[in-house]
């Protein structure tokens, strides 16, 4: 059964908190922007069973949205996101608001060069100069021992780990496996933006990868070029209005593009589906 959960607002607080907890055990952070899924909460599982105490935040950061994307209307449901939190057994929720993680006169970023200049990045150019100060910020704040992020937000996730790596922070990152719903969709907030039609042509992206993933298998293709063909009809004959901002096969570690599959490659794809922009991806090797 849940215990009790804490609901923390302001960043002094948090501080003061989080020294407590350091003393006597370590701490597991879960960075969200909220209107949770399972796939957040299986990161809380993941993070209790290597940790003492979980602190989950919720924040719709609104520097890693660009001028024309949906910051706006971003889904939003604090009550049932902490309801879900307690279930899953998190500790502490951190709610900070937006004027105090960027007070006037804020102009302090963090940027990751080559990693970003890729996939999302080059698709999104503002989008990880606004990630990466955020974590960056909460990793100050609360100094957990490991922090854990899903990998359905692969480059995410990479470039966190690069700015983890290049300033020295003592944290261990962990990536979680993507959760997906029945059908193979990878599950996200931005899922309820679709009515039921247009939910079930949102699994060409999985489907797309599956044809990738068994062409590499039954029929040993391993050249990038063939394969992103038959995802391209794959998406367009489930989805014929799919608009493809990208289709990428790429290192695991070092993001660098790859034309031949190998066991290391990871394939990544961005589309746009009725208005909806969705990402996935998954390992080829």
């Amino acid at each position: 059964m849940a215990g009790n959960i804490k609901i923390i607002r302001s960043i002094k607080k948090m501080q003061a908190v989080s020294q407590q907890m350091s003393r006597k055990g370590t701490i597991g952070l879960v960075p969200t922007m909220g209107f949770l899924h399972e796939g957040h909460l299986s990161l809380i599982r993941q993070a209790k069973k290597q940790s003492d105490k979980v602190i989950f935040t919720i924040f719709v950061n609104p520097t890693q949205f660009a001028p024309n994307e949906d910051l706006s209307k971003y889904p939003r449901d604090e009550k049932g996101d902490i309801a879900k939190i307690k279930a899953a057994g998190g500790d502490i929720v951190f709610i900070p608001k937006r004027e105090n993680i960027y007070p006037d006169g804020f102009e302090t970023y963090v940027n990751c060069e080559k990693i970003t200049q890729t996939l999302e990045g080059k698709s999104r150019p503002t989008h990880f100069r606004g990630v990466t100060p955020i974590v960056a910020k909460l990793f100050n704040i609360i100094r957990p021992d490991i922090a854990v992020f899903g990998q359905k937000d692969y480059q995410q996730v990479m470039v966190l780990k690069k700015m983890v790596v290049d300033l020295d922070y003592p944290i261990k990152m962990i990536i979680g496996s993507t959760v997906r719903e029945k059908d193979g969709l990878a599950m996200s907030s931005r899922n309820k933006y679709f009515d039921a039609s247009q939910r079930k042509e949102a699994i060409c992206l999985f489907q797309a990868l599956k044809t990738a993933k068994q062409l590499i298998k039954s029929d040993s293709i391993t050249e990038t070029v063939k394969l992103r063909a038959s995802m391209k009809k794959t998406i367009k004959k489930i989805c014929p209005t799919a608009k493809i901002d990208y289709i990428a096969f790429s290192d695991f570690e070092s993001l660098k593009t790859t034309n031949k599959v190998n066991k290391n490659t990871i394939c990544s794809l961005a589309v746009k589906l009725h208005g909806v922009r969705l990402i996935d991806n998954m390992k080829m090797g």
